[in-house]
């Protein structure tokens, strides 16, 4: 190779960063729009009203939505609010472990331990026969109870490869997904007056519902400080409940794999980075090398990060995506979260 090849190479390199970045910027700036937008409706709550009857983040969603579903996006758009929907979110679970000491979850208890692992278990049980009932094959069934039980979309695509699903399998089981998870966000909130929940209580039940860490922080944020530590925390304990699933899997997916090689599982993709980034601030909070004074200003942070990608989730979302997924699919995967609901309440109630 010649200089003026190596020099080009070397040269190209930050042109193609440059260019991503510049592919980004539209998309962001079009949910930060979005997010300024529902924060002076917010406001204007505040001024009329003296309470946000509907949050800021609730708005977000609700805007996103309403202009995705007569607006389809340009691809010179989606880059962006992809970006946003899910790196920036991921960021913003990442500062929160700045504000979390892991004496909260020595505090926990055996209890609420042991009372995770059991909802799990038996929320993938009752999904995997729910769905087996309704007809659906067994590969397929299992991508649901995963990803209704677990994590959602990150369980479903680290389950997939050791199962041998194919395409079709994947896009059915998540097709479902987006638009259960923008309505458990904006509708398990208006649970807590209804039960009469406290902060903890409602930290539980979103922690045990919600399908994704992400979606957990959006969920929690209107009750609170105490019910987003909770929630994230329940939450994370729950996500560890995948790796026995992934080994169990593993051990018997010669059942499955009549058409597909056996495929192993990174630990980085059982343990996305976040989450990883996630326990180490709240571990240097404990160690209270990350101070007290830190908390408030990461906070504010955080819960600007969280409304600008709750705008790119409703920009992503089209409502009539629904009208394409098979009907056996849908009632599946509702009745799983509807069930896992229920538990979860009963659960709730009993940790007073």
């Amino acid at each position: 190779m010649s200089q003026n090849q190596a020099s080009s190479q070397a040269d190209s390199k930050p042109a193609t960063a440059v260019s991503r970045i510049a592919a980004l910027i539209p998309g962001i700036l079009l949910c930060i729009l979005v997010a300024g937008v529902s924060a002076l409706l917010e406001r204007a709550e505040l001024g009329v009203f003296e309470h946000p009857y509907v949050e800021a983040l609730v708005m977000a969603i609700l805007l996103g939505m309403a202009l995705r579903s007569f607006w389809k996006p340009a691809p010179r758009w989606q880059a962006g609010i992809a970006f946003s929907a899910k790196q920036l979110l991921e960021v913003a679970v990442m500062l929160l472990g700045a504000s979390i000491s892991f004496a909260a979850i020595a505090a926990s208890g055996i209890a609420l331990l042991a009372s995770i692992a059991a909802v799990v278990v038996i929320a993938l049980c009752v999904s995997f026969g729910l769905s087996r009932l309704l007809g659906l094959s067994t590969r397929l069934s299992i991508l649901i109870a995963c990803g209704n039980s677990i994590c959602g979309n990150s369980a479903i695509a680290a389950v997939a490869p050791i199962i041998g699903a194919n395409n079709d399998e994947i896009a059915s089981s998540i097709s479902f997904t987006a638009i259960l998870g923008v309505m458990m966000v904006l509708g398990l909130p208006l649970l807590i007056p209804l039960l009469q929940l406290s902060a903890t209580q409602y930290g539980i039940l979103a922690g045990l519902t919600v399908y994704a860490v992400p979606q957990v922080l959006a969920a929690t944020v209107p009750a609170g400080l105490i019910s987003t530590q909770i929630g994230t925390l329940v939450k994370l304990m729950r996500v560890l409940m995948l790796g026995p699933v992934v080994v169990g899997l593993s051990l018997a997916a010669s059942r499955w794999q009549s058409d597909a090689k056996k495929t192993s599982v990174g630990f980085f993709r059982l343990v996305p980075w976040f989450i990883l980034g996630f326990l180490a601030l709240a571990t240097l909070r404990s160690l209270e090398i990350v101070p007290s004074t830190v908390v408030g200003p990461v906070t504010k942070i955080t819960s600007f990060l969280t409304v600008v990608s709750m705008a790119a989730l409703g920009l992503g979302v089209d409502v009539r995506v629904l009208a394409n997924v098979g009907g056996r699919v849908t009632a599946a995967v509702t009745l799983s979260l509807m069930l896992l609901l229920g538990i979860s309440i009963a659960l709730v109630h009993w940790f007073k």
